[in-house]
C-alpha cells in the first residue's frame, strides 16, 4: 500500500493519500462496494459497458451532494452501456435514505465503508480522515482507465465537462 502525500488538500491542509494511484491506459482492478441494499456491487458486474465512478468524501457534504446531483442528472442523458457508480464511505443506509429524500435514481450509489476496498485498490483513502478523496474514474467497455481525476482540493468540485466529453467518445 502506498502512500501519497501533499498531493490532495482538506481545507487547505495536505493530507496522506492512502492505496494504488490509477493511471489512464490501464486495466481497471475490480472491487467491491455496498448498494443501499446491503448487496454487493463489483465493478466486474458492469462488464461490457462504460463505468463512470464518481466518488466523494460524504453525501451529507454541500460539494458532495451537488457532486452527485450533477452527475445524476447527466446520467438521464446516458444510453444504457453507460453505468454512473458513485462511491463514498457513507454507511449504505444513509446513502439510501439520501437517495430517496432527494430523487437520486441515475446513480448506483454504494459504500466502501466495509472494506475500503475501492478505496484502497484506486488510491483514494484519506488516511487521516478515513474518508475518500474527491474524484472521477472512467472505464471503458473494455476494463481500460480512460480518465482519471484526482480533484487537488477535497472542497472542490471535479471538472464534469471533461468526464463528460470522455463519456461521449467512448459510446
Amino acid at each position: 500500500m502506498r502512500e501519497i502525500k501533499d498531493k490532495v488538500t482538506f481545507k487547505g491542509n495536505p493530507v496522506t493519500i492512502v492505496g494504488e494511484e490509477v493511471k489512464v491506459g490501464e486495466k481497471a482492478r475490480d472491487f467491491t462496494v455496498l448498494a443501499s441494499d446491503l448487496r454487493e456491487v463489483k465493478l466486474s458486474d458492469y462488464a461490457g459497458k462504460v463505468v463512470v465512478i464518481t466518488v466523494f468524501p460524504s453525501v451529507d457534504t454541500g460539494v458532495c451532494a451537488l457532486q452527485l446531483a450533477r452527475f445524476n442528472q447527466e446520467a438521464a442523458n446516458f444510453s444504457d452501456d453507460v453505468q454512473l457508480l458513485t462511491i463514498s464511505v457513507d454507511l449504505p443506509f444513509a446513502l439510501g435514505r439520501y437517495c430517496a429524500d432527494k430523487g437520486i435514481k441515475n446513480a448506483l450509489t454504494a459504500s466502501d465503508h466495509r472494506d475500503l476496498d475501492f478505496g484502497l485498490k484506486y488510491g483514494f483513502v484519506i488516511k487521516e480522515l478515513r474518508l475518500l478523496t474527491r474524484g472521477t474514474i472512467i472505464v471503458d467497455k473494455e476494463g481500460i482507465i480512460r480518465y482519471v481525476e484526482y480533484v487537488p482540493e477535497v472542497g472542490q468540485e471535479p471538472n464534469y465537462d471533461a468526464a463528460l466529453e470522455v463519456v461521449k467518445k467512448l459510446v
